[in-house]
């Protein structure tokens, strides 16, 4: 099994290493939330969404992630972004992001493959970019507030785990909600920009005393195994 590097912070454990050597050793979380690899980056010619590569290593997009069985079987409740490009159960429940502009060349909507048994939910919500921590920091990096209505609609699960966590934005709405996270990244690059922005979200809350339900629940690393 290859080696990994660890961060703990605050109610947050982070994982420099392949989600697929780490998974099997961590024990059954509430629920997983995350935005895994489509496996768009060979079809990228270009564009507003095509530029978004410049000057980046494609490798970790260039295939679709495949949802095995053994995955499915993490978590009790799932939110997978991009579903509708994987091979999943049919579901009752999808979680769509309406970006409330059209005509651009990226979609107008995005869609999360949930096992969720109740109705489909939309959440419309331009992210102001520059704005408390949306800069874009990857090239699919998706809102703040779209993954804290991600965790609401999961009922607000205690431990949550992200393991295509790439800029650490589902960690960054976990902190916010004072819940805890596992979040599992391979790139070196992506992995610090997300330990950096969980770090600063856990001070920003310490100091305005929005994670107080954190302050409650068990900071060491055990908590999180």
């Amino acid at each position: 099994m290859a080696e990994w590097r660890e961060e703990i912070i605050g109610n947050a454990r982070l994982i420099l290493a392949d989600c697929m050597d780490v998974l099997p050793t961590l024990p059954k979380v509430d629920a997983v939330i995350t935005d895994p690899p489509y496996g768009l980056a060979d079809k990228l010619c270009g564009g507003t969404w095509g530029k978004q590569y410049d000057g980046e290593s494609k490798d970790w997009d260039a295939k679709p992630w495949e949802a095995t069985p053994e995955f499915l079987s993490c978590a009790d409740k799932f939110v997978i972004w991009g579903g509708n490009y994987f091979c999943l159960p049919p579901s009752r429940c999808w979680l769509i992001h309406d970006k409330t502009i059209r005509g651009m060349t990226f979609a107008d909507a995005e869609m999360a493959w949930t096992n969720f048994d109740k109705n489909t939910r939309v959440f419309s919500y331009l992210v102001p970019r520059g704005f408390l921590g949306e800069e874009r920091e990857h090239p699919t990096q998706k809102p703040i507030q779209l993954m804290r209505w991600c965790i609401e609609q999961a009922g607000i699960p205690q431990t949550i785990l992200d393991p295509f966590m790439g800029s650490g934005t589902t960690g960054v709405a976990a902190v916010q909600m004072g819940r805890q996270f596992i979040g599992i990244e391979r790139e070196p690059k992506y992995f610090d920009i997300a330990c950096k922005r969980i770090e600063d979200a856990q001070r920003m809350g310490d100091m305005f005393g929005f994670n107080e339900a954190s302050k409650a629940a068990p900071q060491t690393q055990e908590a999180l195994l």
